[in-house]
């Protein structure tokens, strides 16, 4: 069995909670799609728990930190500006590993019919693929054509399967299980540390053979948020967005 997960965002408490709902179904496989920080307040901790991954590519908030935030808002420009003083302080060793680290992060991963990007096949760091998306069939098309079988993404923060005859099923309509066939689909993870699915749990999924599980994992928001609300280079919104999965 492997666990993949996604768009941490410096979340230490619902990183940890999910680590803790893998290591129960006794899986040590496990594959990030990146955005390790960037709106969270825990960047040094969440990178050194996913040093411990099986593998990890890298997500746009990511590539901010090492480079400059083009494209960001206002205030995930100035949370990922804190990200970067934040991971340059402290020990001086460990601030060189955590940046080599991000630094040495490949943009995909291919491991036999899987595909596993941050973003989307065609733009692996930086394009949506939003569950609207269906009705724009040239993209959809475009992006199914650099699949061939089946991909894992981030990005979006918004879980759900996308299937090669332009259908979005989320996991709520497919009682949070999929079984794959000779179809190509996308399957979003969700994201562990800023979910945007109007649920405030965290999301990840479980590969089994053919079978996927969309997993939710209840952690404590609130402390997460306070943490937000006591650095004044974090937005307070990015604290109160954890509480509703906005």
């Amino acid at each position: 069995m492997r666990a993949i997960i996604s768009d941490i965002h410096g979340n230490l408490e619902g990183f940890q909670a999910v680590l803790e709902d893998i290591k129960q179904q006794g899986i040590d496989d496990i594959v990030c799609l990146g955005d390790i920080v960037g709106y969270g307040p825990n960047p040094r901790e969440c990178i050194d728990l996913v040093m411990e991954c099986k593998a990890c590519i890298l997500g746009n908030h990511d590539q901010g930190a090492l480079f400059d935030p083009e494209g960001f808002n206002a205030g995930a420009a100035r949370a990922i500006f804190w990200t970067r003083q934040t991971l340059e302080s402290g020990d001086r060793e460990q601030s060189e590993r955590r940046w080599e680290f991000l630094g040495n992060l490949p943009r995909l991963i291919r491991h036999g019919d899987f595909l596993y990007v941050h973003g989307s096949a065609r733009n692996p760091l930086n394009e949506y693929v939003f569950p609207e998306d269906i009705y724009n069939q040239r993209k959809m098309e475009r992006i199914f054509g650099l699949v061939d079988q089946y991909c894992f993404e981030g990005h979006t923060h918004i879980p759900g399967i996308f299937t090669e005859d332009q259908k979005f099923h989320a996991p709520e309509d497919i009682d949070f299980e999929y079984t794959l066939a000779e179809q190509k689909i996308l399957i979003n993870v969700g994201s562990v540390g800023q979910p945007r699915n109007n649920d405030n749990r965290s999301s990840y999924v479980v590969l089994d053979d053919k079978q996927i599980t969309f997993r939710r994992v209840e952690y404590d928001f609130d402390k997460t948020a306070q943490k937000i609300y006591d650095i004044p280079e974090l937005d307070n919104f990015l604290g109160d967005r954890l509480r509703n999965g906005q």
